[in-house]
Order: C-alpha cells, then sequence, then structure tokens
C-alpha cells in the first residue's frame, strides 16, 4: 500500500513539474502576445497607427499566434521553437515601436 501511494505521489509530482516546466515559455509567449496586440490597439485609439499599419501588424500578430499553435501540436515547445517565436515577437516588437513613432497618422474623417 505504501508502495502504490508513494509511486502514485511521485507520478503526481513529476506531471506537475513538467507541467510547470512546459507552461513556462508558453506563458511568457501568450502573455508577449497580448501586451503586444494591446500596444497596437493603443496606438489606433491615438492615431498613431493608420489602416494599413494597423493592418500588417495585426497581420504579423496572426502568424506569431499561428507559428506558436503549430508549434504547440504536439504538447510540447521544443527550445529552438521558443527561440524562434521569441525572435519574431522581437521583431513584431521593434516594428510596432516604429510604426508607432514614424509620424504618419490616422486621417480624421470627420466633419468639421
Amino acid at each position: 500500500m505504501k508502495n502504490v501511494i508513494l509511486v502514485v505521489a511521485l507520478t503526481f509530482g513529476f506531471s506537475l513539474v513538467s507541467l510547470s516546466a512546459s507552461a513556462g515559455p508558453r506563458g511568457k509567449i501568450q502573455r508577449t502576445q497580448k501586451r503586444q496586440m494591446a500596444r497596437i490597439g493603443q496606438g489606433v485609439r491615438s492615431g498613431e497607427l493608420n489602416g494599413p499599419e494597423t493592418r500588417r501588424l495585426v497581420r504579423q500578430q496572426a502568424r506569431i499566434g499561428h507559428m506558436r499553435k503549430k508549434a504547440n501540436e504536439d504538447g510540447q515547445l521544443t527550445v529552438g521553437e521558443v527561440a524562434r517565436i521569441r525572435n519574431q515577437q522581437r521583431k513584431a516588437n521593434r516594428r510596432i515601436y516604429r510604426q508607432k513613432h514614424d509620424g504618419q497618422k490616422r486621417e480624421n474623417n470627420s466633419q468639421e
């Protein structure tokens, strides 16, 4: 009986360790994705991003999301997959910054 309890406890413990290890990069990738989408939304609201810029940035975020989904199909992300996704997120981060600060503003079509 003690052996059965020990085996169950060890199995449960190992599954928690592997779950927390695999959730680490995945959670960080998702948080980054969410923050980048929030930055794009803020840029639209403030007028710093115009229509074409917004479409390109949202499409880039969708590609990163698709990359993450494809990489996670087998249930875990390898070190290489995480590195590729993080690299794409860094590129997207730089692009969001450049687009928001390039001086192009959304046209205001309001009747004055």
